[in-house]
């Protein structure tokens, strides 16, 4: 069975993000780079049915040549080959082009299962994954939390407004991944080291025959706005204090 799994790397959800001096773009300095976290999950979930049903776990990403550390890192949880898309300016760059972009790259592959989380928490678009089963010809079923593989049919549930609705559908097909899904492995000392021995192909745009096409330019980057200073409500008694914040409630902050 042929699993692929898309990666993303994005900024560690830790890391304080600051608007660039263009105003459409973030400031990468010391910006501390991770896998996208609900891949994670797409990647333990094919490891899972390597194990069960056999074959290969093929990671692919785009953009700069630092996505390489994302790669070898599901490469160290266990999958067997590892492919960059590798160009600097890919980063923020038009999802719907970056799915096709990927889908060159995948349909040599012959895959049964391409794996994506169900969004990047960078940019939250969730828009390649559906990019990439138009371009393939591929039903998709998407923001899953479970999956039950029998012969060439996938069964999988999917969360809906407290309650699960069930899909199935021949393979191939694209999987989102959702957390409830699994708990993703950490990457082993004897893994990261065997990572390094891990076949890694870099490609390029021309050497998958596609030139930039971006469909979608970001506008604007605003940071939210600084929330308002809190109040201290004053009062020498219980009581006191309580009509003073409902008076607050009601005058100022208009709830009441």
């Amino acid at each position: 069975m042929n699993l692929v799994v898309c990666i993303k790397q994005v900024p560690d959800t830790e890391t304080q993000i600051k608007v660039g001096a263009d105003g459409k773009s973030i400031n990468m300095d010391d910006i501390k780079w991770v896998m996208n976290p609900y891949d994670e999950f797409g990647v333990e979930e094919a490891l899972r049915i390597k194990a069960d049903k056999g074959g290969d776990v093929i990671v692919v990403g785009a953009g700069p040549k630092r996505v390489t550390e994302a790669l070898r890192t599901a490469l160290a949880m266990g999958a067997d080959k590892a492919i960059l898309i590798e160009d600097e300016g890919l980063y923020g760059a038009d999802p719907i082009f970056v799915g096709k972009l990927l889908a060159k790259a995948i349909e040599p592959l012959n895959p049964d299962i391409v794996f994506f989380g169900q969004r990047a928490v960078d940019d939250d678009c969730g828009l390649a994954s559906s990019s990439v089963a138009e371009a393939l010809g591929m039903p998709q079923l998407a923001v899953i939390v479970k999956q039950e593989l029998d012969g060439d049919t996938i069964k999988v549930q999917r969360p809906v407004e407290g309650q699960t609705n069930v899909l199935s559908t021949k393979l191939p097909v694209c999987l989102t991944a959702q957390k409830g899904l699994n708990e993703p492995r950490y990457a082993s000392l004897p893994g990261i080291m065997k990572a390094k021995k891990k076949p890694l192909e870099v490609k390029t745009l021309a050497d998958l025959g596609v030139e930039r096409d971006d469909k979608i330019e970001i506008a604007a980057i605003n940071p939210p706005p600084e929330r308002a200073p809190g109040k201290v409500i004053q009062g020498e008694t219980p009581e006191e204090l309580a009509v003073n914040l409902a008076k607050a409630l009601r005058e100022e902050a208009k709830v009441i």
